[in-house]
């Protein structure tokens, strides 16, 4: 490198080598394109440091380009938000992604008529909850769910059995790993 320096900018700054457009790029460029990604991805894909997939990130984020969350005392993920679709919004899905009013509406819960629709109203304040408080435990929900959204249930371990297996299957739902407690949520802000 002797003799050969690095190009500039206008305001003497070492000039960008990998444009913000690059790393939107990887995001386009995935098979599942609900799936977050780490900046490790990034990293890989651009040939980049961590320092500067994170930079380049964090730099799409106050653009308002990406959205991030914390998924672990060290990890982070980043995605592409996507726009709320409103076509035929029911009174207890409004705002929601038509992917989310789609799988209350699909969930496999007991019941029919009005108890299966309560059923389905338990699940979505279920799963407003979780979208509220992204880290959840099994006891959050039981105090703070069950007792507004009975369903029928008379008890919330009998609630808990119906509702949290149809809870799991949410799009963007991260339920715990086995003898794990927390819930968390990765399509929300």
């Amino acid at each position: 490198m002797a003799g050969e320096e690095r190009p500039r900018n206008d305001d003497g700054q070492y000039a960008d080598r990998i444009p913000p457009e690059a790393v939107l790029e990887v995001f386009d460029e995935r098979d599942d394109l609900a799936r977050p990604l780490t900046a490790s991805d990034v990293m890989e894909a651009v040939d980049c440091s961590r320092r500067t997939a994170h930079n380049k990130l964090e730099a799409l984020v106050d653009r308002g380009r990406l959205k991030t969350r914390k998924v672990g005392a060290r990890s982070r993920v980043w995605w592409v938000p996507m726009a709320r679709e409103s076509s035929h919004p029911s009174a207890d899905t409004d705002d929601r992604p038509l992917a989310v009013a789609n799988a209350i509406r699909e969930a496999n819960l007991p019941g029919s008529g009005p108890t299966l629709e309560a059923r389905r109203e338990a699940l979505s304040a279920a799963y407003d909850y979780l979208a509220a408080h992204p880290e959840a435990k099994k006891a959050d929900f039981l105090r703070d769910v069950y007792h507004d959204h009975p369903a029928g249930y008379e008890s919330p371990e009998s609630w808990w059995n119906a509702i949290q297996p149809a809870l799991k299957g949410l799009p963007g739902v991260d339920p715990p790993a086995e003898r794990g407690h927390l819930w968390h949520f990765l399509g929300g802000d």
